[in-house]
């Protein structure tokens, strides 16, 4: 408590915010006193709370502004579509392909497959291949297989793992042939 102009103050603390609370109790008649003056000191600091709040918001959002604006805006003319064919079929199979005009190819095909041992155990196998023409003038191809093993991509631009050593592809042979592999 501290005094001011003869009258006690008491300042409450938790939480978020404080309430200050003027002439809390009369000695008297235990009465509570101050009733505007504890509503407006909460109520300003709630306000005060309030707008600290909105403005940091305010500077969040508008560095997320600078940082999309400052973005390299690329072209923005939409890339006009050649060609265009999809085909879905009542067993599951389906198709489709297309060309744009920038020469990037896609086209893909799939079907459905039993992949495990029981009759329900079935999924899409599906195979395709896009290519596109990089910004030095390389065409690239990729062709892919997704299937019971996975995701297999190829394409000549694409690394590939160095060749075993002999010993491995030996050991490798040695193990299959005794029945362990």
């Amino acid at each position: 408590m501290f005094g001011h102009g003869g009258r006690s103050r008491q300042m409450i603390t938790g939480g978020l915010e404080s309430i200050l609370i003027c002439d809390p109790v009369n000695s008297k008649d235990n009465a509570v006193r101050g009733g505007d003056t504890s509503f407006s000191a909460v109520h300003r600091r709630t306000t005060e709370s309030q707008h600290l709040s909105k403005m940091k918001l305010s500077i969040v959002a508008l560095a997320f502004l600078a940082v999309a604006f400052a973005a390299p805006q690329a072209d923005k003319n939409p890339i006009e579509i050649i060609s265009s064919n999809s085909e879905a079929n009542a067993n599951g199979s389906y198709s489709f392909a297309y060309e744009s005009a920038d020469g990037t190819k896609v086209s893909e095909s799939g079907n459905q497959k039993q992949v495990g041992p029981k009759p329900e155990d079935i999924g899409t196998v599906s195979k395709g291949s896009y290519s596109f023409t990089t910004p030095d003038g390389v065409v690239l191809t990729v062709n892919w297989v997704a299937d019971e093993n996975g995701f297999q991509a190829t394409g000549d631009h694409l690394p590939t793992p160095p060749p075993m050593p002999e010993h491995v592809v030996k050991m490798l042979a040695d193990l299959k042939a005794a029945g362990l592999l």
